[in-house]
């Protein structure tokens, strides 16, 4: 008894995912499954039409049903919860084969799913010192700041620009929460870019960090490369994209 009712409840679930594939379980009206099939698609549907707006206006009604169809029948979720759907969407279109006429879209996706990220994330700040010297001290990035690199200009992208062909320069962004929850996009130069991801993935000194970035750069880091560098430090904490300095220990 236990395994019959376990294979139906397979057979019903592998119909609700894709009712084109598999059939219905047998001695269920079809009427009823109907109003399963659609309950279930249709909350799954809106759930991520919420999350990617732009995506659904760009593609339409009908290749956006598709699409989500496509999601829902076939992509194995890591998580059950709801908040994390938008996530696994975005992992199913970067395991797909690059659709010929959008081929942005993996990108587009993310980038529509960065707002909702930063504004649920609960990761803590780490320690820090927040008058700190930020040139002879460890300068600490914001979790809830993060500096994007898309190779499509994807803040362009919608139903009056697909792109066939990405442009010669990566799109590069700072994406950032501030104290009161709202979420600011800006666009960064390749130096600030590459400054900060030297800051949040060693643990540099201020100055430290400035000159690696002038030898990349192929500059001299003279006093004035270095004044700028800590002018741009200072308005970097003062918008709260990095928090202080490392406290010792």
């Amino acid at each position: 008894m236990a395994e019959h009712l376990r294979e139906q409840q397979f057979a019903f679930a592998r119909h609700l995912r894709d009712p084109q594939r598999y059939p219905a379980p047998p001695g269920i009206e079809d009427r009823r499954m109907a109003i399963y099939r659609d309950l279930f698609f249709n909350n799954i549907e809106g759930l991520l039409a919420g999350n990617f707006p732009v995506i659904r206006r760009t593609l339409g009604d009908a290749d956006w049903r598709e699409l989500v169809r496509g999601f829902y029948a076939l992509h194995r979720s890591r998580t059950p919860l709801f908040p994390e759907v938008a996530r696994e969407f975005i992992r199913f279109l970067q395991d797909r084969p690059v659709r010929e006429d959008a081929p942005w879209l993996a990108e587009l996706a993310h980038y529509e799913w960065v707002e909702l990220a930063l504004q649920i994330s609960d990761e803590p700040a780490p320690r820090h010192d927040p008058d700190g010297d930020l040139l002879d001290g460890m300068p600490v990035t914001s979790p809830w700041a993060w500096a994007l690199a898309y190779q499509w200009p994807v803040p362009r992208i919608g139903p009056e620009y697909r792109p066939s062909a990405p442009p010669a320069t990566p799109t590069l962004l700072l994406v950032r929460r501030d104290a009161d929850h709202a979420i600011r996009f800006a666009d960064l130069s390749p130096l600030v870019y590459r400054l900060f991801e030297l800051l949040g993935e060693r643990r540099l000194s201020g100055r430290q960090a400035l000159r690696q970035l002038a030898a990349e750069a192929g500059v001299p880091a003279d006093d004035g490369f270095i004044a700028q560098g800590e002018a741009m430090l200072v308005r970097m904490r003062r918008e709260g994209s990095l928090l202080g300095t490392a406290l010792p220990g």
